[in-house]
């Protein structure tokens, strides 16, 4: 399968690509610094911004699924809702169907499955975050896409295990879960159309 990848030089975007690539799927991730990617088999990448919609164009062009793995920064403008809303246009152009995309737990209707200790921070150092991210999932979801949204709780870079769990049933709260066990799981919804246009979360 062709993935069109957004936010692969992140954190949880690297184990997707690297996953990716791992499972004979060839690559066209989009980022600023291309250097920031090593060069390797099935890859290829796209010099640009996720907000500049003929890249992001370029990017979709001829892939069977679209994942974005966009994240921000703290202090920095959230890019998740202009740079979905400039993915799902180019989809639409390119009559790409399926997207898979990672918000986080504590999104929409998860609120009540985060600690409260985390709620208190998303709404002193993170609520721009969480507000781009809300704005994301209500772009994702009054599209026509296949799409699922996955909604991870607090990430480490733990190695792969493959034993988190995942659901839609809001009564679990969320604990650590490995960035690397999120993109198995990701990678997955390619494949399984048990989510599509459900949001279920990771932990």
């Amino acid at each position: 399968m062709h993935i069109a990848l957004f936010g692969a030089t992140g954190g949880t975007g690297r184990r997707v690509l690297e996953q990716a690539l791992g499972a004979a799927h060839t690559v066209t991730a989009l980022a600023r610094d291309p250097a920031k990617l090593q060069a390797r088999d099935g890859l290829s990448v796209i010099q640009g911004d996720v907000l500049d919609q003929a890249a992001t164009d370029n990017c979709v062009a001829g892939a069977d699924a679209v994942i974005c793995v966009l994240g921000s920064r703290t202090g920095k403008e959230p890019v998740e809702a202009a740079g979905t809303e400039r993915i799902l246009a180019a989809m639409a152009k390119q009559g790409v169907r399926r997207l898979v995309a990672v918000t986080s737990l504590g999104v929409g209707d998860s609120k009540s499955q985060i600690p409260l200790y985390f709620r208190i921070i998303m709404n002193l150092t993170l609520k721009r975050i969480f507000e781009a991210k809300e704005e994301q999932e209500g772009l994702i979801r009054a599209s026509d896409t296949e799409w699922t949204i996955v909604r991870p709780s607090g990430l480490t870079d733990g190695p792969r295990t493959g034993a988190y769990r995942q659901g839609l049933d809001k009564e679990v709260t969320g604990q650590r879960v490995a960035r690397a066990d999120v993109a198995e799981f990701v990678l997955k919804q390619l494949t399984d159309d048990s989510y599509v246009r459900r949001t279920p979360w990771v932990t």
